[in-house]
């Protein structure tokens, strides 16, 4: 009996659950098989494209040509051309041509089945900058050493890193100045930051270090058009007052400017603006 409950008593093996987990993966096949497929995809376009690529036969420049010539161009980009047709670099073509110095804008195309398409615009000269330089309508120094600068240009002068903000009081005010008869023959800016403004017809415009936004709206407002109607006289303008201007009148003496002083001075205050002569 007792050896009855003792094999009673023995533990029963334990029993081994499997689990199926569902098989993931990419068979070895078809990893050999994918970049496989890209390296022939790959080999055919590089075969495709030399067999259909020919040489450059042809080039047709295009443009408003006065300071840049075909050669020029042509010569600057003859190490490209030999690529071929598909294989140019159209990018690099671009930037060899843009790079000329009277070059302001260039577009390169392919024509098919040999042709090179470029179309080019040159700049266009807004002022002279110091002794030899030139700016664009943009204020941008394009030429820094020019030998025979164009006599009818304004002369814009400063410091070199201050190119673009001479240009651009020269451009805003030359748009202003236009409709009254006016224009402008130089600005010069010097090393202190003093501004000075020379008109069309030679008179001289003083504005200073200060508050020179506002000393040239109030010039452009009030006092270009005193100047548009008594130019003969005035030897110059100066701007360098809190509130106000002074005319330097040829040959010293004052001169009212709308019929009499006391009618000149009367328009002035109403507008709270202060006139003191030289």
């Amino acid at each position: 009996m007792a050896r009855k409950q003792a094999r009673r008593r023995k533990r029963k093996p334990a029993r081994r659950i499997r689990l199926s987990l569902p098989r993931i993966g990419i068979g070895v096949g078809r990893l050999v098989a994918l970049p496989a497929a890209v390296a022939v995809v790959v080999a055919t376009y590089q075969l495709s494209s030399h067999l259909l690529d020919r040489p450059i036969e042809s080039i047709s420049i295009s443009g408003p040509f006065q300071r840049v010539t075909a050669l020029q161009i042509e010569e600057a980009i003859s190490d490209e051309l030999a690529a071929g047709f598909l294989a140019v670099d159209l990018g690099r073509v671009q930037a060899k041509v843009q790079a000329l110095a009277w070059v302001d804008r260039a577009t390169v195309a392919r024509r098919w089945p040999s042709r090179l398409e470029i179309v080019v615009s040159e700049q266009t000269p807004a002022a002279i900058w110091g002794e030899r330089g030139l700016l664009n309508v943009r204020g941008e120094l394009f030429v820094t050493d020019l030998k025979h600068l164009p006599a009818e240009l304004p002369t814009l002068n400063g410091p070199a890193h201050r190119s673009g903000e001479v240009a651009e009081r020269y451009l805003e005010a030359r748009k202003h100045l236009i409709p009254l008869g006016q224009d402008i023959r130089s600005i010069e800016l010097d090393d202190r930051g003093a501004w000075l403004m020379t008109l069309g017809n030679g008179v001289e415009v003083r504005l200073g270090r200060r508050d020179v936004n506002a000393r040239v709206a109030l010039f452009l407002d009030v006092v270009a058009s005193i100047v548009t109607g008594h130019a003969a006289d005035i030897d110059y303008v100066d701007m360098r007052y809190g509130n106000g201007f002074s005319i330097g009148w040829k040959g010293g003496a004052p001169a009212p400017v709308f019929g009499t002083a006391a009618e000149e001075q009367e328009m002035l205050a109403s507008r709270g603006i202060e006139r003191g002569t030289d």
